[in-house]
């Protein structure tokens, strides 16, 4: 490691779990890179619901992971592991981090590591990869959504919402989405997307209109228990539903596995943190080959609805909890 590296850094501690406050800004030594990792000095860095989870105490980091939050950061590489060869101090690199930063300085598997797109600044590279990583490994990976079919987005103003949205209409699909307000449906509608607000009607009403009872090929689903039922009746033959997460709960009452059976459809979902490197860097060369351009071309973005410095990271986890936000809540480090 460069002996002009401090041996200490800036970092959010969490000492015990709990609300907010439990966070605190404190000093802590420097990560050390091992040989198939970066160092990367922190310019930005995004907040997740998993981060939530694991400041609660209900979501462990994995074994060997960092203990800090955060998941994904842009910054500058500052020194490389002895194995990594497609880097190099100077690189400009916005990385999906198995934990670690919400700090100055952050150590990342070099295959988890993509340079910044054309154009872009700290703060959107450092809004890409937990969102870009999960769409593509759930809605085009698991969910093979193929250009002409139809998609179902639940939450179409999260983060992931939005990434959903787009990439889909960009690669020539139509996208139905649902939000709970007509500023988020304005939104999603600026998107390319065709909004449906669940808090006016119901969803799988308001989609059999839309499509002529015909359903959609693939839903990508958040909510969980109280949707999963009328998310089968919202598939087409064939069609696939993707868990990525249980926001509102798990077990499911009057679940009739008939449907999926008449339907053929397949039910199917992940969680991304638990992946091994070799899987991730797999997202990560698709993410180079086919999504990567699209964000040189400015045919994507993400949408960036606050930004915190570091010190405030209580603030930016209060605005994720009251979900009032649009789009991707960022931290700025330096």
């Amino acid at each position: 490691m460069s002996q002009t590296l401090p041996a200490t850094m800036r970092a959010i501690q969490l000492p015990t779990p709990g609300g907010p406050e439990a966070m605190k800004l404190g000093e802590m030594p420097l990560p050390q890179p091992q040989p198939n990792e970066l160092l990367i000095r922190v310019l930005a860095a995004g907040i997740n619901r998993p981060d939530i989870q694991q400041r609660k105490g209900l979501y462990p980091p994995p074994s060997g992971a960092s203990p800090i939050l955060g998941l994904e950061a842009a910054g500058e590489v500052v020194a490389t592991g002895s194995a990594v060869t497609q880097f190099k101090p100077g690189d400009k690199v916005t990385a999906l981090c198995n934990g670690g930063a919400y700090a100055q300085f952050v150590a990342a598997p070099a295959t988890q590591c993509l340079n910044w797109p054309t154009g872009f600044d700290a703060i959107q590279a450092a809004a890409l990869p937990e969102n870009y990583f999960t769409v593509w490994a759930n809605v085009f990976d698991l969910g093979r959504l193929q250009p002409g079919e139809s998609l179902l987005v639940h939450g179409g103003t999260s983060g992931i919402g939005i990434t959903a949205i787009q990439l889909a209409v960009a690669r020539g699909s139509t996208v139905y989405a649902t939000a709970g307000s007509a500023e988020k449906c304005a939104v999603i509608t600026r998107l390319g997307g065709i909004a449906i607000n669940y808090k006016e009607s119901d969803f799988a009403e308001a989609l059999a209109r839309l499509t002529g009872k015909k359903g959609v090929n693939v839903i990508l689903d958040m909510v969980g228990a109280p949707y999963a039922v009328r998310n089968l009746a919202s598939l087409a033959p064939g069609g696939r539903l993707v868990q990525i997460a249980i926001m509102e709960g798990h077990l499911v009452d009057g679940f009739n596995l008939g449907a999926i059976m008449v339907k053929r459809l397949t039910v199917t979902g992940s969680t991304l943190r638990p992946r091994g490197t070799p899987e991730k860097a797999a997202i990560a060369a698709a993410l180079r080959e086919h999504i990567w351009p699209l964000l040189d071309a400015g045919k994507c973005h993400p949408v960036i609805d606050q930004i915190f410095p570091l010190a405030e990271v209580a603030r930016a986890h209060e605005l994720m909890e009251s979900s009032a936000h649009i789009g991707k809540i960022m931290l700025r480090v330096a």
